[in-house]
């Protein structure tokens, strides 16, 4: 397969190696990401992200920890400082279909010239609140995109959108049940 050096901002000979890389080895496609938060005062905290391992090795890629605000709007009591926790996970499906879509796109040779997704879900707060109710978490999410391209067929983009949502990392992660586990230490 003949590759470009670069395709939708994505390094194509460099995707090639790694799906070559994780061919030839499967611990090369291993990680364990990690989020640190940090209460500030009402519904306000303060994320950081930095380290991950992959194949089993700390990374040191990253000098300084990316660091994220998190609270709720003033209707949730909050002071509306950033996004609170179910707005980030509605963030982070959107990003993780645009990372998909862009890199599968690249590694198709479908060049990328416009995408861009809206996703909203549904949400009711009783059982947040004590009061019993429907689940805690979303009830529904639903997800938008707009795609333009320069070399690819609607059928084409719309193959690839379905492609994105059967490998999307992040829309497993909503649509299938994980084990979650939570340990507390209580600090003396």
């Amino acid at each position: 397969m003949a590759t470009v050096a670069s395709r939708n901002g994505v390094n194509v000979d460099q995707l090639v190696a790694t799906v070559g890389a994780v061919q030839g080895d499967p611990n090369v496609a291993k990680f364990t990401f990690r989020a640190r938060s940090s209460w500030e005062t009402g519904g306000r905290n303060k994320g950081e992200i930095r380290e991950f391992e992959h194949a089993g090795t700390t990374t040191t890629q990253r000098p300084e920890a990316f660091e994220l605000i998190g609270d709720e709007p003033p209707v949730l009591l909050g002071t509306n400082a950033g996004p609170n926790a179910v707005e980030l996970v509605l963030q982070a499906l959107a990003f993780c279909y645009a990372v998909g879509y862009a890199y599968n796109a690249a590694a198709k040779g479908i060049d990328i010239e416009e995408l861009r997704y809206e996703v909203e879900g549904d949400l009711d707060l009783h059982r947040f609140l004590g009061l019993g109710g429907p689940r805690a978490g979303f009830s529904a999410i639903r997800a938008k995109g707009w795609v333009r391209s320069t070399n690819a067929t609607a059928e084409q983009l719309e193959e690839l959108c379905q492609y994105v949502q059967d490998t999307s990392p992040v829309r497993d992660i909503l649509a299938n049940p994980i084990s979650v586990t939570t340990d507390l230490v209580v600090l003396a």
